[in-house]
Parts: C-alpha cells; sequence; structure tokens
C-alpha cells in the first residue's frame, strides 16, 4: 500500500527536478536564435510593415507622404503595364523551371562510378552561377548582337538569316530565359549532385541484380527518391525567377524597343520608385507580388503530398 504513494512522490521529485534544467534550456535555446530573430525583425519584418504602410500613401515630389486609401491598388489592378509585366514574369519562371530538369541529367551523369574529372566539370557548371550578372549581361548581348553575334554566326553556317534576339518582341523574352537557364543550372546541379549522392548505394545494385538498365534505375529509383530535392530547388527556383531584374536590366538597357514586351514585375516596381517617382504605387506593386509569392510557395507546398517521396 506504501509502494505507490511512493513512486508518485519519486516521479513528482523527478518533474521537480527536471523543470528547472528544461527552463535553462529553453532560455539558451532562445538566447541562441535571438540575433537571427533580430535581424529578422529589423532586415525582415519592418521593412515589411514600412512597405504595407507605404503602399498607402502617395510620396511628394519634395519628400513627405499623405495617406490615400487603396488608390494605389486600384492603379496597380487597372494598369495595364502591370498585366503584361506579370505575363512576362510568368514566362520567365516557365522557362527557368527547365534548369531543373537539365541539372538533374547532367547531375546523373556525373555521379556515374568510374567517370573521373567530376570535380572539373562541377566547377565549370558552377561558373555562370557565381558570375556577376552584369558581366553575363554584356557578354550574352554580344553573343545575341544582329550583325556580329556568334549566335548569328554559327546559325547563318547552316543557312539561317541573321536575327536581332534582344530588341524583336518574339524572341527577347525567351533569349533572356535562355541566359537564365545557362547561369542557373550550375547552382541547381550542385544541390541535385548531393542529393544523389545520399540515396544508398543497395538499390542500385538489387536493381542491376534484377536486370534494370541505367534508364529504368534512373526513373525508378534516382527521380523518386530524389523529389524531396526536386521539390526544394522547385520553390528556390520559382522565388528567384518571379524575382528576376537584375539580368534584364542589363540586357534590355533603357532604349531597346522590346523593353515593354520583356519587362519583369520588379523591373516595373524600379521603374515605378526610382524613375517616376510613384514610391506609393511601387511599394503596393511590391506588396501584390510578396503575396503571389507566397500564394504559389503555399500551393507548391500543398501539390508537393502528391508526388514527392520521402524515404
Amino acid at each position: 500500500m506504501s509502494v505507490l504513494p511512493a513512486t508518485a512522490a519519486a516521479r513528482a521529485r523527478e518533474r521537480g527536478a527536471a523543470a528547472p534544467a528544461t527552463s535553462r534550456g529553453r532560455r539558451a535555446a532562445y538566447l541562441f536564435i535571438a540575433p537571427l530573430g533580430l535581424g529578422f525583425a529589423v532586415f525582415y519584418f519592418w521593412p515589411l510593415l514600412q512597405t504595407f504602410y507605404f503602399s498607402f500613401t502617395e510620396f511628394g515630389a519634395f519628400g513627405g507622404h499623405t495617406f490615400i486609401g487603396a488608390d494605389n491598388y486600384v492603379r496597380v489592378v487597372r494598369d495595364v503595364t502591370v498585366w503584361q509585366a506579370l505575363g512576362n514574369t510568368l514566362i520567365y519562371s516557365i522557362v527557368g523551371l527547365t534548369a531543373l530538369p537539365v541539372a538533374i541529367v547532367v547531375a546523373a551523369l556525373l555521379n556515374r562510378r568510374g567517370l573521373r574529372g567530376v570535380a572539373l566539370y562541377r566547377a565549370l557548371y558552377f561558373v555562370p552561377f557565381v558570375t556577376l550578372p552584369v558581366a553575363v549581361g554584356l557578354v550574352w548581348n554580344w553573343l545575341y548582337n544582329g550583325d556580329f553575334g556568334l549566335v548569328n554566326e554559327v546559325l547563318s553556317r547552316f543557312g539561317a538569316d541573321r536575327h536581332h534576339w534582344v530588341s524583336d518582341p518574339s524572341t527577347a523574352v525567351f533569349a533572356i530565359g535562355t541566359v537564365m537557364v545557362w547561369s542557373t543550372t550550375g547552382y541547381y546541379l550542385i544541390i541535385f549532385m548531393a542529393g544523389i549522392k545520399a540515396i544508398p548505394r543497395d538499390y542500385y545494385e538489387a536493381a542491376e541484380i534484377d536486370g534494370a538498365g541505367a534508364l529504368r534505375r534512373f526513373f525508378a529509383i534516382t527521380l523518386p527518391l530524389l523529389s524531396p530535392t526536386i521539390f526544394f530547388a522547385s520553390v528556390i527556383c520559382m522565388i528567384n525567377s518571379l524575382q528576376t531584374f537584375d539580368l534584364i536590366y542589363i540586357m534590355m538597357g533603357e532604349k531597346n524597343p522590346a523593353i515593354g514586351d520583356t519587362q519583369s514585375v520588379v523591373g516595373l516596381f524600379y521603374k515605378w520608385a526610382f524613375v517616376e517617382n510613384a514610391q506609393g504605387a511601387a511599394a503596393a506593386l511590391a506588396f501584390l507580388l510578396m503575396l503571389l509569392i507566397a500564394a504559389l510557395t503555399f500551393l507548391q507546398f500543398r501539390l508537393q503530398k502528391r508526388w514527392v517521396h520521402y524515404a
């Protein structure tokens, strides 16, 4: 009869002794995450609140701002250039996503056993990603030049006519999108190579014993087990593509006849905020773009349950 109360008392003492330790652990955890939380609050959350507030204001020519309600959002919704820029941005996002299958195939080829010089190939693919966008834009402007560009020189050897790739509205968006794919493939290649290396070799060895070929192993083992990595890369790629600006700004310039057909949402934000002095409308546009990115990211997280396989 006395055993149960004694046991209960012992458990109570243990919980009491563990409580201070748990409390100290929580304080230590909060202390460690405090720098990150403070930086997030100062550099992300507070600017977000400011942008939201400024989206309801109008700035004067000599500074200062007045509250105008939802007029900026009405302007954004009714402006034709906003919808055109949004369409261009979605095209950039779709074209940018093509970097993922290219990187997956190259990563699978570079992860073959017995292949030499993998580090060299990996570095060569990664160099475009770490190159400054200004340098990338200038080099590709020269390659795309309609008079003496290398692209036209190569195509002319096969009987094709010379074409002004960047100044023609029908090809400018896809020309810029091609450069985006070229410059970002190396980044996703590194991610996918790490993901493939994490797949146990036992699966491939068992498949080889069963007589599965290289393509069969790729589609039955590599892609399903790489799906979490593909999901992560697709989210990052979509967010980066929706915020593209610097490459377009460098390659198109300000007097290009196709500037309206290639302008992204962030490019239009720059034009309104720093050229036309319409900071309030620019803030509304930026806030709506943030909501669009959040909605698409949320949709990706919901859909990933149907095709992502976690081992």
